[in-house]
């Protein structure tokens, strides 16, 4: 709640990927809970109006221990989708793994290395910072890096790069296997 990044790339021709822009929008944790998620809110309608994206891709809300880092990634989630939908913009949901897969190779990589892959993918002299800011140009460009038809389950295996095969083969396990295990 205190921090919510945002990124801006532009996929060209041959998935060759341009960095846009990149910032934080920020909230005072000194103030109630209502203000901050009005501030963030503004701070996401103010860039979808500035950069009019195609797309907007989130970070989908995961289980973890921390159940304040869930709530407040939820609750930001929900207002970038909100602010999306109020200017019919699509939206994509991205884990964290999925994000590290589509740039490192590797759904478990430590976010140094998604942050020197995003600075060598786009071509940038130094690392993003803060890591909030990094991991927003980690979504934007995983979901600039998915195949077309991706987000309606059409995986085009013949135009996948390895990294994306491996990611694709993990969702299907991931999305196959989710039965129910017993023990005993």
């Amino acid at each position: 709640m205190t921090r919510c990044g945002v990124g801006v790339v532009e996929a060209g021709a041959f998935r060759r990927l341009s960095f846009i822009h990149v910032d934080v929008v920020r909230s005072d944790p000194h103030e109630s809970q209502d203000l901050r998620l009005l501030h963030i809110y503004n701070g996401l309608c103010a860039k979808l109006d500035e950069f009019s994206p195609d797309a907007v891709s989130i970070e989908r809300v995961f289980a973890q221990s921390n159940r304040n880092t869930v709530l407040g990634t939820a609750q930001a989630a929900g207002l970038a989708m909100l602010a999306a939908a109020q200017r019919t913009i699509p939206v994509a949901l991205h884990t964290p793994t999925e994000a590290k897969l589509a740039i490192t190779g590797n759904g478990q990589a430590e976010k140094i290395q998604v942050e020197r892959m995003v600075t060598r993918i786009l071509n940038l002299n130094t690392l993003p910072k803060p890591a909030d800011a990094a991991d927003a140009l980690a979504l934007a460009i995983c979901h600039a890096l998915r195949p077309s038809g991706a987000l309606q389950g059409g995986e085009r295996e013949q135009h996948l790069t390895p990294a994306q095969r491996q990611w694709a083969e993990a969702t299907r396990k991931a999305t196959h296997g989710r039965g129910v295990r017993r023990g005993m």
